[in-house]
C-alpha cells in the first residue's frame, strides 16, 4: 500500500513538473440567429477569395449560409455605408456602388450571386465598424512617436450580438467616442460643408499690414474673412484699405486660429486665411482619424495635454478643474504622442543632459568655450562618477561622460518635474525659460512638455488630503534637496495631437506644427 502510494506522489510531482503552459482559450461568438427570409448555402471557396479569418468565422456562425435576406437590416447598413462620409470616412471603401447595383437586382440574383452579395455586404460593414471604433489605418506604423495603448476590437462578436438582438440600429454610435472633442469635430465637418466652394486667389504680402495701411492683398484677405463669416457685408465693394471693420474680423478670425488677436496682419495670419475650404475640410477628416486612435472612454481623472494648442487641461469627475499653457518640441525635437498615468512629482530635480542636445548643443559649445557647462551650474562625471575638471574633458570622445545640472531655480527642468511610464523618456516639468509662455507659438522645447505655474499644479494633484499646504511645498524648493512623491490620486495622462474642432457652431483650427494633417488625409483616401 505504501508503495502504492509513493508511486501515485511521484506521478503527481513529475505531472506537475512537465505539465505544459495553458494555451489562452479564444472565447467563442454567438450563433447567427437565422430568420424565416431567404437563405442560400454559401461555397466556401467564395469567402476562402478574401482571405480574411474574421469573414471565416464569421460565416462558420451562420453554418456558412446567408444571413442578410431581411430588407430592413441590408437598407440599414446600405445608408450607413452610403452616409459614412458624414463621419468622415470614405464610402469609396466600403464598394457601396458596387451594392447598391446587387440590391437593386436582388429578387433576380442567383444563388451565387446572392452568397456573393451576403459576403460582401458582411465585409465592407465589418471594415466600416472597425474603421468607426479604431480608424482606418495604424499609428504604429506610420510614426516612430505614438504610444498609444492597443484598441482590441472583436467585430464579430459586436456585429451578431446586434445582429441577433435586432440591434444594428445603434452599432454605429455604441462604436464612436464619447468624447467631446469627437462631437466637436462632427459638428466641424457638418458645418464646413455648408460653404460653398471658393475660388479665392492666393493672398501674397511681404510685409505685416496694421490698421489703416493701404495695401492690395487686402482685397483677397477681406474675400476670406466674407468667405468664412468672420466679417459681413459686400464683395463687390471692397477696398485696399485696412480699415476697423477689417480690423476686428481679423481679430476675430486670429483667435480661432490660436493667433495673437492683435490685428496684426503678418506671416501667420496670412498663412492661415490661404487654407481653402477643401483643405479645412481634409484638416478636419484627418482630426477624426486620430480620434479614433485614441482611447474611447476617459479615466475618471486625467491630464489631456493638445500639443499643437499648447495646452494643458486637468479634468476631475468631467470637471475642468485647472487649464495650463505648456511648451512642446520643436517639429525637429517632437513631443511624443502618449497614454500614460501620472506617478511621482519630483521636487529640485537635477538634469541630466540627454544625447541629443549633448551631441546638438552642448558638444559645440563646449569646443568654443570650455567653461560653457561650469556656468551652467552643470557638472561632469566619468564612468566612475568622478567629478572631470572641464579643461580635463575629452572632445574626442564626449558621450562616455554623465552631464548633470545641480538642481536650482535656474536648473533646465525648474523646480519639479512629474513622471510618467513612457518609452521615450519624457515627462512634464517647470523650466528656466518661464517667459516662453508668454508667446504665442510654444513649440520650442526638445520633446518634453513645459508646464507653467507648475508647483501650483503639483500642489493640486499632491493635496488628495489636504496635508500639502503650500509653507510644505515652500520648505522643499527652499532646501534644495531632491525630494520625489508618489501621486495617490490616480491620473491619466492623454498627451495627443489635434489641429481642428468646434465651439459654439465656430470652426476652430491650430497650426499643424508637426505637418502631419496633409500627408495623414492623403493616406487615407489612398
Amino acid at each position: 500500500m505504501k508503495k502504492l502510494y509513493l508511486l501515485l506522489v511521484l506521478c503527481i510531482f513529475i505531472g506537475c513538473k512537465d505539465k505544459p503552459k495553458a494555451v489562452p482559450v479564444k472565447k467563442s461568438q454567438p450563433a447567427i440567429i437565422l430568420t424565416d427570409e431567404r437563405t442560400v448555402q454559401i461555397d466556401t471557396a467564395k469567402i476562402n477569395a478574401f482571405k480574411s479569418e474574421t469573414l471565416k468565422q464569421f460565416y462558420n456562425s451562420s453554418e456558412n449560409k446567408t444571413v442578410w435576406g431581411n430588407l430592413k437590416k441590408r437598407t440599414y447598413i446600405l445608408s450607413l455605408l452610403k452616409k459614412s462620409d458624414e463621419l468622415g470616412l470614405n464610402s469609396n471603401d466600403y464598394k457601396i456602388g458596387k451594392l447598391e447595383k446587387l440590391e437593386k437586382r436582388i429578387s433576380a440574383l442567383s444563388d451565387a450571386d446572392l452568397a456573393t452579395y451576403d459576403i460582401l455586404l458582411t465585409y465592407n460593414f465589418e471594415l466600416y465598424l472597425t474603421h468607426l471604433y479604431k480608424g482606418k489605418l495604424d499609428p504604429k506604423k506610420l510614426y516612430g512617436n505614438w504610444d498609444l495603448a492597443e484598441k482590441p476590437f472583436d467585430v464579430n462578436n459586436t456585429l451578431i450580438k446586434a445582429f441577433n438582438k435586432n440591434k444594428l440600429d445603434s452599432i454605429a454610435d455604441r462604436l464612436q467616442s464619447k468624447s467631446d472633442t469627437y462631437k466637436q469635430l462632427l459638428k466641424a465637418l457638418e458645418i464646413i460643408k455648408t460653404f460653398p466652394e471658393d475660388n479665392i486667389g492666393k493672398i501674397e504680402s511681404a510685409e505685416k499690414i496694421t490698421l489703416h495701411d493701404t495695401n492690395p492683398a487686402l482685397i483677397n484677405i477681406k474675400k476670406r474673412l466674407l468667405f468664412w463669416k468672420d466679417m459681413s457685408g459686400r464683395k463687390d465693394s471692397l477696398t485696399k484699405i485696412y480699415d476697423q471693420k477689417t480690423f476686428e474680423a481679423i481679430k476675430k478670425f486670429q483667435e480661432r486660429h490660436g493667433l495673437a488677436a492683435d490685428g496684426v496682419i503678418g506671416a501667420g495670419t496670412i498663412s492661415a486665411l490661404n487654407f481653402s475650404k477643401t483643405k479645412r475640410k481634409e484638416q478636419i477628416i484627418a482630426n477624426l482619424e486620430r480620434w479614433r486612435w485614441y482611447n474611447n472612454e476617459f479615466a475618471e481623472n486625467y491630464f489631456i495635454i493638445n500639443i499643437p494648442d499648447y495646452s494643458l487641461h486637468v479634468v476631475e469627475s468631467k470637471d475642468t478643474t485647472l487649464v495650463r499653457n505648456v511648451v512642446v518640441g520643436t517639429s525637429k525635437r517632437k513631443t511624443p504622442i502618449i497614454t500614460s498615468k501620472l506617478k511621482t512629482v519630483v521636487f529640485n530635480p537635477t538634469w541630466t543632459v540627454p544625447p541629443t542636445i549633448l551631441k546638438e548643443d552642448v558638444v559645440p559649445a563646449m569646443k568654443r568655450n570650455r567653461n560653457y557647462l561650469a556656468k551652467k551650474n552643470i557638472t561632469i562625471y566619468d564612468s566612475s562618477g568622478n567629478v572631470v575638471a572641464p579643461a580635463a574633458w575629452n572632445e574626442k570622445n564626449p558621450g562616455k561622460y554623465r552631464y548633470v545640472q545641480s538642481p536650482g531655480y535656474n536648473n533646465s527642468l525648474g523646480l519639479m518635474k512629474i513622471l510618467f511610464p513612457n518609452h521615450h523618456s519624457v515627462y512634464l516639468h517647470d523650466t528656466n525659460h518661464r517667459n516662453y509662455f508668454e508667446r504665442n507659438n510654444r513649440s520650442m522645447s526638445s520633446g518634453c512638455v513645459r508646464v507653467e505655474n507648475p508647483l501650483e499644479l503639483a500642489r493640486h494633484i499632491l493635496d488628495e488630503e489636504g496635508n500639502w499646504p503650500q509653507d510644505r511645498i515652500d520648505t522643499i524648493i527652499a532646501s534644495k534637496k531632491t525630494m520625489s512623491f508618489k501621486i495617490t490620486k490616480k491620473y491619466a495622462l492623454y498627451q495627443w495631437y489635434w489641429t481642428a474642432w468646434s465651439k459654439k457652431n465656430q470652426l476652430i483650427f491650430r497650426a499643424d506644427i508637426y505637418n502631419l494633417d496633409s500627408d495623414l488625409y492623403a493616406k487615407l483616401r489612398n
